[in-house]
């Protein structure tokens, strides 16, 4: 049959790329070569508007042992041990089908880890809403907290970390960013690269069904009024399955049976045969009637394009079929031997002894196009002048209505759906700044955390990639933890506008200027564009994923002062930098204006200075300055000690608002023994670090003298009030 113009636009290919697939193959495709390249070709697959700016990122380091190009990111955390670890979005799906897409989205995040050789030891998500008071907030909020819970409750990993956020800019196109960090030894690490003619090619998990076909295409495209109606595309996800497929791909690895194995997730069977064979520079050659299917009928096209949860493709050594299959059966999932290695460099797709379809790999995987799309630079706003009074602003009821704003109160109420102590060895739970799990059977912690800053990246791009990698560092540096390497899922609009992919170029620019300064590489990552709706683009997004070691976890810190009459100090100068802060926006209803200055050197020498006094046992607890600022720091410190601080009124030029609300960065609110001060302060002293003493923690209450006097209790329930009341 001839491909139409309409059936072109349908698998998300413009005429021109039809034309290139055409004068490549030198003849025209047949549908289901169509699909194939459909799905090579999308954003989502082959990167085809990001690939020549994410070169910029810094990949290499002393800690890698495998950077971006693979299922993860693999760093070497000392003792034969490697922790890899990667984010992925599962935005449009979960915007269509909440539950079933944020689900799905932790799946297939955790067979990008075990498919490496690694076991999953925590799982984490950065999940963006609407306002909350639009009509579908709510909905979409319950739909994947419990998809999110539901999925990795059932695998049995624990959840550790996270944020949620709301925003009008999210109304029409929600994110839902997934996690997953794993252990592995680092001399047996699995890739994905097929090497050896005629090697068998095993398909091995669930059954194929309808579910997901287009899902990848989907992902790469805008969305409209008629979102509802691609519901057929949202995969559909079975955790126990994906337990049993873990378990099974784990202990397979214990021998030398794989040569390679990846997992099947975005376009299906189609990106893993294809990858697979191009990191080998082989050809790969299928039989589609040995897919297992669970529908009747299935055609090579919906095979080829299906994204049914919970299946891998592995190419074995020869002599290990009979012993694999016997594995997969006794774990009772589906083994099937689909096809072979071959010298074409072709994938050569068979049907019933019928060949229907065959591309040479190099056009899926090397020939898909390459845009340097225009792009459009972002100005640094000016400073807002200061127009409103701050004089007349009571800091008692800006704190009330900060520490109770839906992006800054508690988050209880989603992180307790998630099993986060299932394993046993968590020991820094959701609700602080990076979860901590312990390294089984020893005395060694993994800190991680996930963090975005959109407000900041939307005011200027360049200065809000820089601002997100650094609020990570100190997520981690806040409890002990040495920062190793991040992965990041860069969320933003279409890229076919000017101004959206100058977000995207200047964001990429200042994450990759503050990964360097810091020795903080990227290891694995993604990108999802076309995050619109109605031509209504999100605020750009990208999250951050920060992995951090703690060598001896008895030095691990926590953010909740520890005892009364200690000194409270803040590590960084303040400078009353209020543009783009929470304050600005929900007391003075200002949003213009620059985010805060980032300085690398003090951001660096803060953070390993403060590292340097946790590790000489000098700090009771830390925790860093971000949204809010500083005030709003100290009393979450106060709620998770149950314990007071009496604050001096600020000896410096800037009004006490500025001082007390601004988002001045490189910043630590620390708590000290009266005897280590010092210690402290020679240390501080020889690294050049700026410090301040302003107060002392106390019984029961949060005290500023003049300003403010409130009980812990009711600055919690403040703080936990918001988000009940709306729930319920």
């Amino acid at each position: 049959m001839s491909i139409s113009k309409e059936v072109v636009e349908k698998h998300g290919l413009t005429q021109i790329e039809f034309q290139k697939i055409c004068e490549l193959l030198k003849r025209a495709p047949n549908l289901l070569e169509l699909g194939v390249f459909s799905a090579m070709w999308n954003e989502h697959c082959s990167y085809k508007s990001s690939k020549i700016h994410l070169k910029n990122l810094p990949t290499k380091g002393k800690v890698v042992v495998q950077g971006p190009g693979e299922n993860a990111g693999v760093i070497d955390v000392g003792d034969n041990q490697a922790i890899v670890f990667k984010v992925e979005s599962h935005n449009h799906p979960s915007f269509i089908e909440p539950y079933q897409g944020a689900a799905t989205g932790v799946g297939g995040i955790m067979r990008d880890v075990f498919t490496m050789g690694a076991r999953p030891i925590a799982n984490l998500n950065s999940i963006h809403f609407g306002s909350p008071d639009h009509s579908k907030t709510k909905n979409l909020l319950n739909g994947v907290v419990q998809g999110i819970g539901g999925y990795g409750n059932c695998v049995g990993i624990p959840t550790v970390g996270g944020e949620t956020h709301f925003d009008e800019s999210y109304n029409g196109n929600i994110l839902v960013n997934a996690m997953t960090v794993g252990l592995a030894n680092k001399d047996k690490i699995f890739y994905s690269k097929a090497s050896g003619i005629g090697k068998s090619v095993i398909y091995v998990g669930s059954k194929t069904g309808r579910d997901g076909i287009h899902g990848a295409s989907m992902a790469s495209a805008k969305f409209d009024n008629k979102a509802e109606e691609k519901k057929p595309t949202v995969q559909v996800g079975d955790p126990f399955t994906e337990k049993l497929l873990l378990e099974a791909c784990l202990e397979l690895m214990q021998d030398d049976s794989i040569i390679s194995i990846q997992d099947m997730g975005a376009a299906g069977l189609t990106s893993s045969s294809v990858e697979m064979a191009a990191k080998g520079k082989l050809g790969i050659e299928l039989n589609l009637e040995k897919v297992p299917c669970r529908e009747l009928n299935m055609t090579p096209y919906e095979m080829m394009l299906s994204e049914s949860q919970e299946r891998m493709l592995i190419i074995l050594n020869s002599g290990k079929e009979s012993k694999a299959k016997k594995l997969f059966e006794k774990w009772n999932l589906d083994f099937a031997i689909i096809g072979k290695t071959t010298n074409t460099k072709n994938l050569t797709l068979k049907f019933n002894n019928k060949k229907v379809g065959e591309i040479p790999i190099d056009l899926l995987s090397n020939k898909a196009p390459l845009y340097n799309r225009k792009w459009s630079k972002t100005k640094l706003p000016k400073k807002n002048s200061k127009s409103k009074n701050l004089n007349k602003i009571k800091i008692l009821d800006s704190l009330k209505r900060i520490i109770s704003h839906p992006n800054i109160c508690s988050k209880e109420w989603v992180w307790k759906q998630y099993d986060h102590t299932v394993m046993g060895d968590t020991i820094q739970k959701p609700g602080s700044d990076s979860g901590v799990v312990r390294i089984h059977k020893t005395n060694k912690g993994i800190a991680s955390t996930i963090d975005t800053s959109a407000d900041y990246c939307s005011a200027h791009p360049l200065t809000g990639g820089k601002q997100v990698v650094c609020e990570s560092w100190r997520n981690l540096i806040s409890v002990g933890a040495k920062p190793l390497a991040i992965t990041n899922c860069l969320n933003f609009g279409n890229p076919e506008k000017q101004k959206n992919m100058g977000e995207f170029v200047e964001c990429v620019n200042g994450i990759a200027e503050a990964s360097k300064y810091l020795d903080y590489p990227v290891v694995s990552g993604n990108v999802s564009f076309y995050n619109e709706t109605n031509e209504k683009s999100i605020k750009p997004t990208p999250a951050i994923g920060g992995v951090g070691l703690i060598k001896n976890i008895d030095k691990m810190i926590t953010m909740n002062f520890k005892k009364k009459n200690s000194d409270i100090y803040v590590i960084g100068r303040t400078n009353g930098h209020l543009d783009q802060s929470i304050f600005a926006r929900e007391i003075l209803g200002e949003k213009k204006g620059p985010p805060p200055e980032i300085n690398l050197f003090n951001e660096k020498n803060n953070g390993t200075t403060l590292l340097e006094l946790i590790d000489k046992n000098l700090i009771l607890s830390a925790h860093d300055i971000s949204s809010g600022g500083l005030l709003i720091a100290i009393a979450e410190m106060c709620i998770k000690g149950k314990i007071g601080a009496l604050i001096k009124k600020p000896k410096t030029l800037i009004n006490p608002i500025e001082y007390f609300f601004s988002e001045d960065q490189s910043r630590y609110i620390v708590e000290i023994n009266n005897d280590n001060v010092e210690n402290i302060t020679n240390i501080l002293n020889k690294n050049s670090v700026f410090f301040e003493k302003i107060g002392n923690t106390q019984e029961n209450n949060l005290f500023i003298q003049d300003e403010l006097d409130l009980s812990i209790d009711e600055i919690e329930k403040l703080n936990n009030s918001w988000f009940r009341k709306y729930i319920n």
